[in-house]
């Protein structure tokens, strides 16, 4: 797919924000229109982020036009919404690559683009970067502006109301864009979406406000005289009428808007206004997610990303089966969350603003009042859960491996030290795909595996995920337990086996043989089958091992086997550092048994996006790679 300068004229004329200003402004109006057809264009083909982006095309539009950016600092939170800032910035004709093997990262990304000032993925960092950013210029003595653009889902974060009261008492020369669509991924929650929904539905004290704060600045320029005058009258209208908007105010910023985040020549003209006033200020811009693209605005959570679709139609072009397909193994999770929560009553279900992510939507529909999404909001979500469980109930934190992160500290000092137990059912653990270095669930075995009272598990299949899931909530488990699984589709089309109870810290031998000890740890499992059966072929006969656990590990079943082997791969999705290699390393050191192993995995650095399979194969653990590793531990290794 290339870019078709006939069908996009202004947007030929555009390779960088430089062009966009020498445009005319009548002119703007029709190049958010190109630009927002080219993104559809490629989303449809190419799959990708796409209500989100939709949303902001005046918004990108408007910023780059009025401010003087690479040297006037552009800072996006997320960056589900910066493909139009990537198309305005250099990246026009590489566009149609976005998350493809190779290509542009679906993400503001520093190594990418002098315009990408700083690298995002998770939410809600934007203002704490960008007033970083604000403060080092007043340090260095450099006359230049700062903006971050935030939706308001990721403003629910805690660390964007840390940002908020720091850059306050910093009096920072800071301009915050607030994009309110009233969504994340999901709608928003909590009393701070009901807070922006009191101001939006307020026209006559923003009118009001917008008109006299535009008179008092104007008079402060032309009669400076008369600046302690201006300052009382401006407090004097704050008491008056600032009901509304005393949050962002009693933080010391100036609060404008709401404004019309479509209408891109309004936009121009209220941007140049606030460039000139110093200081901490934050601008309210309410949008449409999915904007021009009507099923995108009717169904705004189904079509926040997309795999390739017909443009008319709006319906997917990924071809289907006819015969049953395996699940998601999020559904399977879901699904089955359903099933215990109807004979336990104590199963209750926490997210952090991932409800459809993780399939949470289902228990949601089933015990609405046993169901919470609060946010996003990870360090709270497990603290919360920790709450639930000093209470006698069976909270599930259903989180994504890469968010789970950000709430290191609450899973040690509030879950784990306390011994509660909370089940973490943590998904898209591993390679991730197209999302990329962001959202890969790289670390969780090997951050968690430092932590007592921990139980780590990773099912290799739609059943034994099941069954991990049914241990976890039985009364007897003291302790928290962490269940966790990748991104994408299973393997077992009839998934929907009876519940049996998992022996803790107890693996399987799915497969006896004389030759290698393969052992394995979660889905990755099911390519180390493929590579036994290949490698069978070749008169190789490895035995392996699924793991199940990584903490407690199987040590009755690694005493039986490892006086056997003196040679071992292991084989997990996630970092070799401090994983399940390292785990059986140290065992078999603690024992004395003289192995010589080989570790298969995400190796010691940051793995960028493509396909699930493709970054298998780049890491070395796809079937293949499987394969040549046992066949080159066998010839080149002498014990």
């Amino acid at each position: 797919m290339q870019f078709n300068p006939v069908k996009y004229p202004l947007l030929a004329k555009i390779e960088t924000p430089e062009d966009l200003r020498r445009l005319p402004e009548k002119a703007l109006p029709r190049l958010c229109e190109e630009l927002r057809e080219y993104i559809i264009d490629v989303v449809s083909v190419k799959g990708g982020h796409f209500g989100a982006n939709l949303g902001s095309v005046e918004l990108t539009v408007a910023a780059h036009y009025v401010f003087d950016t690479p040297h006037d600092r552009l800072v996006w939170d997320v960056g589900h919404q910066a493909y139009g800032h990537k198309v305005l910035t250099g990246r026009r004709d590489r566009f149609p690559t976005i998350r493809q093997y190779g290509g542009l990262s679906g993400f503001p990304k520093r190594g990418e683009s002098e315009y990408d000032t700083f690298g995002v993925g998770h939410s809600s960092t934007s203002i704490s970067a960008a007033l970083g950013m604000a403060v080092a210029a007043r340090l260095k003595g450099e006359s230049r502006k700062t903006i971050a653009v935030i939706g308001d889902g990721a403003l629910t974060g805690g660390m964007a109301f840390e940002a908020l009261n720091h850059a306050g008492s910093e009096d920072a020369d800071l301009l915050v864009i607030l994009n309110d669509n009233q969504m994340s991924i999901d709608p928003n929650v909590g009393a701070l979406k009901e807070y922006l929904l009191d101001i939006t539905v307020s026209p006559t004290y923003n009118k009001l406000r917008d008109e006299v704060w535009h008179v008092l600045t104007r008079l402060k320029k032309v009669a400076p005289h008369l600046r302690e005058l201006v300052g009382t009258v401006e407090k004097s209208l704050k008491s008056l009428i600032s009901s509304h908007s005393n949050f962002f105010e009693s933080l010391k910023f100036r609060y404008f808007g709401p404004v019309d985040g479509h209408d891109v020549l309004h936009l121009v003209k209220v941007l140049r206004q606030l460039k000139q006033l110093p200081g901490p200020k934050l601008l309210h811009a309410l949008t449409l997610k999915g904007k021009g693209y009507q099923p995108a605005e009717e169904q705004q959570t189904k079509w926040h990303a997309t795999s390739g679709f017909d443009k008319l139609s709006g319906l997917s072009t990924a071809q289907s089966s006819d015969s049953p397909q395996p699940p998601k193994y999020q559904d399977v999770f879901g699904k089955s969350l359903v099933e215990l929560a109807e004979k336990n009553d104590k199963i209750v279900v926490v997210t952090p603003a991932m409800p459809t992510g993780s399939s949470v939507t289902y228990m949601m529909e089933r015990f609405p009042e046993r169901s919470f999404d609060v946010g996003i909001a990870e360090q709270h979500a497990v603290t919360f859960s920790a709450g639930l469980a000093t209470e006698g109930l069976r909270p599930v934190c259903a989180i994504y491996s890469t968010f789970l992160q950000r709430a290191y500290d609450q899973l040690i000092h509030d879950v784990a030290l306390q011994k509660l137990p909370v089940i973490f059912a943590i998904d898209r653990g591993g390679l991730v795909g197209a999302d990329g270095p962001t959202h890969h669930g790289a670390f969780d075995l090997a951050y968690m595996r430092l932590v007592p009272n921990m139980i780590i598990s990773a099912p290799m299949n739609e059943q034994e995920l099941r069954n991990l899931l049914y241990t976890a909530q039985l009364e007897h488990i003291d302790r928290p337990f962490a269940v966790r699984y990748p991104r994408g589709r299973g393997v077992m089309p009839h998934w929907q086996t009876p519940f049996e109870e998992v022996p803790i810290g107890k693996g399987r031998i799915l497969v006896e043989g004389g030759d290698v000890l393969i052992i394995s740890i979660g889905h990755v499992g099911n390519l180390v089958q493929e590579a036994v059966s290949k490698l069978h072929q070749q008169d190789i006969y490895p035995t392996h091992m699924d793991a199940r656990f990584l903490k407690p590990l199987d040590e009755e079943t690694l005493h039986a086997l490892l006086p056997r082997f003196r040679r071992v791969i292991t084989v997990e999705d996630g970092t070799i550092i401090g994983g399940l290699g390292d785990a059986v390393l140290d065992f078999a050191n603690r024992h004395g048994y003289p192995v010589t192993l080989r570790k298969l995995g995400i190796p010691d650095r940051f793995i960028e996006h493509g396909s699930q399979q493709q970054l298998y194969a780049d890491c070395g653990y796809d079937t293949e790679g499987i394969v040549a590793a046992v066949k080159k531990i066998m010839t080149e290794v002498y014990i």
